[in-house]
Formats: C-alpha cells, sequence, structure tokens
C-alpha cells in the first residue's frame, strides 16, 4: 500500500468519524457552553476536566495533560498505536484496509495462517454436516433440541458433532492433502504416544466453532455427550495454537458485538452452552470466557463496543470466586461494573431454560453493583461478630470503594457499609482515606505529563503565545512575519517544537493538520497543540487579528524588555574602555529603550 493510498485511507475514515460518538462510548459526556465535558477516563478525578470540542474534532483534558484528536483518544483508551486506532474505527466503520507490501517472512506468515484458518473452516463444515445430514447427527439434534436450541441458532453459530470415531476426520482432510503436522498445528489430531499415526481430538462431542472478532474460525469447544466416564472431560478446548489463545478470544463476540453496541452493555457468562442459550432465548449482547479466568485483554475487547458489563457466572461457590476475581480486572480499566446472581444456585443456560427471557431480563435490571457484590459476599463469608472481624470484613470489602468517583455514591456505600457492620460512619470514613491515599491514582498509567511551560509563570504571556501558534495553525503563512518579530528561542520549548513542525510542513507544501500532528509531534507538543486549538474562541475573523497582532507585540515587549536588562547590566557590570564599543552598547540601549516605548504607546 503505498503512501497516497494510506493518506486517502486515513481521509476517508477521518472524514466518516465524528469524535463526540467515538470518546460517548467510553466518557459519559454533558454539554456545556458550546463543548462537551466528562470525567477524564486517564486520571481518577471528581469534577470534569475532559473536554471535547466536535467542531475542532479534538479533546483534551485540562487536569492530567492528555489531548489530540479521535485517533490519539482512542490510541490512549484502547492501548493500542495510533495507526492500530485507525484501522479499528475503520472497521466500526465498515471501512475497508488497504492491504500493505509486505515482506517476504510476512507473506510466508500470512499464507500459513490463511492455510490454518481453511483447516478450520472445512472441520467446521465437517462437523456441520455431521449433525444437520447424517444419521450420526440424529443423538446430537436431540441433546441440542432438549437444552432448548433452535435450527436457527444452530446454523448462527454452525453447531457440529464430532462422531464417535477416531480417524474421520484426519483421513477426510489428509485426502485433501493438507499434512498431519498442519492438521495437528491447529490442534485438530493428536499424535498417539506408543505408535505410529494420529487420531481425532474430538469424538462424540457437540462441537462449538470459536471464531476471533473477524468471524474466522480459530478453534473448537466441545462438549461430551456421553459424561458415563468420570475420567472423561465435559468441555474439550482446542489447545493453544498460533490461532487460538484463550486471553484473546471471547466466544460469541463476532456475533454479539453489534448487539453489545446497540445495547451499550456486553453480558459476560462462563461457557459456550449458557452463552448460546441466552441468544438462543433472544439475549444477543452475550459473550462468553473460554474456560479460563477473564483477562485484561478480555476486557479491552469488550470496551470496544460497551462500557458497561454485567457478570453472570454460575451462582455456585467457584462461579462467585470467579466473579471476584474478574471484577478488580474490570473496574481498573474504567469499566461500569455490575453482576447477576442467578437464584437457585443455577447457571444461566439453566435459568433461562426454565424461567425464560422476561424473567432472566429482570435479573439483568436488578444486576448488584460492583460494590454490592463484593460486600454481600465478603458478609457471606466472614465472621463479623467480633470487633477483630469487622476489621478484616472492612478491609475485603473497602478496595473497591476507593475506584468510586461519584461523590453522592460514595457517601451511600460508606453509609450502607456501617450499616452492615454496626460501626460508625466516621470510622468506615476514616479506614477508607487510608487505603485511598495508598491506591495507585491513575487507572493504567496514561497520563501525558506537560513540562511546565517558562510562559506559564505570566499568565499575559502564556495566552500571546497560545493565540499566536492558534493562527499560525489556520494561517501557516504568516509564520514568517511571526519569526521576524519573536525569534524562536523566545517560545517555550513545547511550542517551539509545534513551530518548527509547521515550519518542516510548509518547506514540504503540505498543511499542518491533526492527524499529522498526532504521528510526527510527541505526546507533549500534540496534547499542548490539541490544548491551545479547543480553548480557541469562536469569534469574528477581524477580531482574531487583532488578538494576534497584540499577542505579537506583548511577546515582543517581553523580549527586548529582557534584552534591554540584560545590555543594561553588561553596561554596569563590565563597560569597555574602548569608546567605540562603549559608543555602540549605549545606541543599542538606547534604540531597544525607544522601541519598548514605541510598544507601550500603542498598546
Amino acid at each position: 500500500m503505498g503512501n497516497a493510498e494510506m493518506e486517502e485511507f486515513i481521509e476517508h475514515v477521518t472524514e466518516r468519524t465524528d469524535i463526540y460518538s467515538v470518546v460517548s462510548r467510553y466518557v459519559p459526556l454533558t454539554q456545556k457552553s458550546g463543548r462537551y465535558w466528562g470525567r477524564c477516563p486517564f486520571h481518577n478525578e471528581k469534577t470534569p476536566s475532559f473536554s471535547v470540542r466536535p467542531d475542532k474534532g479534538l479533546f483534551y483534558c485540562f487536569g492530567c495533560g492528555a489531548g489530540g484528536n479521535v485517533f490519539k483518544f482512542l490510541s490512549l483508551i484502547e492501548n493500542i498505536t495510533y495507526f492500530e486506532a485507525v484501522k479499528l474505527q475503520a472497521q466500526r466503520l465498515g471501512i475497508e484496509i488497504p492491504a500493505k507490501k509486505s515482506s517476504p517472512e510476512q507473506e510466508r506468515r500470512r499464507r500459513e495462517e490463511k492455510l490454518l484458518l481453511k483447516i478450520n473452516e472445512l472441520a467446521q463444515d465437517f462437523y456441520h454436516e455431521c449433525l444437520i445430514k447424517t444419521a450420526r447427527g440424529e443423538v446430537g439434534r436431540k441433546y441440542l433440541a432438549a437444552r432448548g436450541i433452535t435450527t436457527e441458532t444452530i446454523e448462527t453459530f454452525k453447531l457440529g458433532l464430532a462422531p464417535d470415531e477416531w480417524e474421520t476426520l484426519f483421513k477426510k482432510l489428509t485426502r485433501q492433502n493438507f499434512s498431519a503436522q498442519q492438521l495437528e498445528a491447529v490442534g485438530l489430531i493428536v499424535k498417539r504416544k506408543n505408535s505410529f499415526g494420529y487420531y481425532d481430538r474430538f469424538r462424540e462431542r457437540i462441537m462449538i466453532p470459536i471464531a476471533n472478532i473477524f468471524g474466522h474460525v480459530v478453534g473448537f469447544g466441545g462438549r461430551v455427550l456421553n459424561n458415563a466416564d468420570e475420567t472423561t472431560p465435559k468441555y474439550l478446548n482446542t489447545p493453544e495454537t498460533a490461532l487460538f489463545n484463550k486471553r484473546n478470544l471471547l466466544f460469541g463476540l463476532d456475533k454479539s458485538n453489534r448487539a453489545i453496541n446497540a445495547a451499550g452493555t456486553a453480558i459476560v457468562v462462563e461457557g459456550y452452552m449458557d452463552a448460546i442459550s441466552l441468544f438462543s432465548a433472544g439475549i444477543k449482547n452475550v459473550v462468553a470466557t473460554l474456560g479460563t479466568a477473564f483477562t485484561p485483554e478480555h476486557a479491552n475487547l469488550i470496551l470496544r463496543y460497551a462500557r458497561k458489563i454485567i457478570f453472570c457466572y454460575d451462582s455456585d461457590e467457584a462461579g462467585q470466586r470467579a466473579t471476584l476475581r474478574a471484577l478488580p480486572i474490570v473496574q481498573q480499566i474504567g469499566a461500569e461494573v455490575f453482576v447477576v446472581k442467578v437464584p437457585d444456585g443455577k447457571d444461566p443456560d439453566e435459568f433461562i431454560r426454565k424461567h425464560g427471557k422476561a424473567a432472566f431480563e429482570e435479573l439483568i435490571n436488578n444486576a448488584d453493583t460492583l460494590v454490592d457484590y463484593r460486600m454481600n459476599y465478603v458478609l457471606a463469608h466472614t465472621e463479623y461478630g467480633t470487633t477483630a472481624g469487622k476489621f478484616r470484613a472492612l478491609q475485603e470489602i473497602l478496595p473497591v470503594i476507593v475506584k468510586v468517583n461519584d461523590d453522592v455514591k460514595l457517601k451511600d456505600y460508606l453509609k450502607k457499609i456501617a450499616n452492615a457492620l454496626s460501626l460508625d460512619e466516621y470510622l468506615i470514613e476514616d479506614e477508607w482515606k487510608k487505603i485511598s491515599s495508598i491506591t495507585e491514582p491513575d487507572r493504567n498509567a496514561v497520563v501525558i505529563k506537560r513540562k511546565k511551560l517558562a510562559a506559564e509563570e505570566n499568565p499575559q504571556l502564556k495566552a500571546a503565545c497560545e493565540d499566536i501558534l492558534r493562527m499560525v495553525w489556520y494561517e501557516g503563512d504568516i509564520l514568517g512575519y511571526v519569526l521576524a518579530l519573536v525569534p524562536l528561542e523566545n517560545f517555550p520549548e513545547v511550542h517551539q517544537e509545534i513551530i518548527k513542525w509547521i515550519e518542516t510542513c510548509m518547506a514540504q507544501e503540505r498543511r499542518p493538520d491533526q492527524m499529522n500532528a498526532a504521528i510526527e509531534l510527541s505526546d507533549e507538543a500534540n496534547a499542548e497543540l490539541a490544548r491551545i486549538l479547543i480553548k480557541g474562541s469562536d469569534q469574528p475573523r477581524e477580531r482574531e487579528l487583532v488578538v494576534f497582532d497584540d499577542s505579537v507585540n506583548i511577546l515582543r515587549l517581553d523580549m527586548l524588555e529582557k534584552k534591554y536588562n540584560k545590555l543594561r547590566a553588561q553596561s554596569e557590570k563590565d563597560m569597555p574602555n574602548d569608546e567605540a564599543t562603549r559608543f555602540k552598547i549605549i545606541e543599542e540601549l538606547i534604540k531597544v529603550k525607544e522601541e519598548i516605548n514605541n510598544l507601550k504607546g500603542n498598546r
């Protein structure tokens, strides 16, 4: 993919992207004074200082200094590179990503991955046909029907059946010229331990294809049909392969991402059959982990589509412990977290089959907050009849309160804990303050630290620098005029970087824009530029020119006064004996002083 094609692609994605729509997926925004405000997702704050200007396509946090365009926001919030953020937004908008030129090694890996995906696709078709078209599939069809899985759902998820045969899939695929090594690489066959040859990994199981977010089959889960033999695992997954990594996959996300996006909520369950049963019953915004603990990678996948995550794990002790392990992970990255505890010790699959969609939706509507769930669990598993017991319980409950930014909710939670433990509120608050003081304040250390601007010591100079840079951004041709009156070294260091970059753009005959600023400037300079532009007034052009001229005069006056004071100090400390040199310094002092007086007289 050439540069021109890439630029056209990025421009197309930019034109189709509205920064408000993107940011509001992650941050609740409120309109005020022509812009939108919310609590910054990159550091903890109680008063909103995070600002979005859709008209300028920029965001900026006046608290931590993070700022830039929409793709900079996505790269920070998703912890991905800038171009990955562009591609992510392109995928969300349904814009095709152009193919780029690759090295021979990259091409070889891509061909190999494509071949492995093809093997999985053929295996999916084989299992699916065994289920729906053969006599061998009758047992599977009866099993799924008994669990309320409809024909439509079978087709949606391409459910299948692995027959109770040792080499059927192996022989079928090797006849299609795939090698045993390739089939082993995707986990479909296993090498025999005590003799030569291979056998099918999955036998006599309902087969559940597992796809990545793009819908490509990367592995399988198999649910045993006859589990009379206790040594046979109930569920069997594809082992870790080049395609299949459970930490980075959520079952069903390729099918449910649109529903999750539309609902603004993702329901996370433990098992494939839980997710399939809910989906079949009409609860479409559901995903499942793959027999592994919930990971930060899982959380980031979901946050691409929704900020609210509802955990609905099995209500037995193992399910509750799994929920407790998952909650801090999601809270740490700033999601809204809720928990459903399914009644009667049932799992979601059992509950919805017995009580139906409406009853399950009622559970969702009454989900506990993270804090309530944690508190109830601790109280149910702690002996808090003694003072020591009360404080043990308190130490387990309070860490999840630290992340609550809403003052009203915080007060309610502290009061609720005080009532539950029969402790005075001031004791609860005192313990909360102790824990808060030692807790890392930033969600994931994504805070851009700005160097203190030299001009910030003088608010007038700071405002003048910003007004000049803002005008130069829109009218690059005047940069030469500015630097002729106020040389580069008179600007703060971070502004010097922006000015030099604009000079480079002008020399290359290209218009400086937010896209290139985000790519070519340092994070500090890009955020500073965003801050300056987002603060820009919407005044008429005539007023902007007046402000610009005043700002140039303010900076030039400051420069001349510093020059005058330096010359004067030099003359008083060490005036040269040479009359010509002495006269030249005095002449320079008079000239500078006259210009200072003229500038002051014109203000």
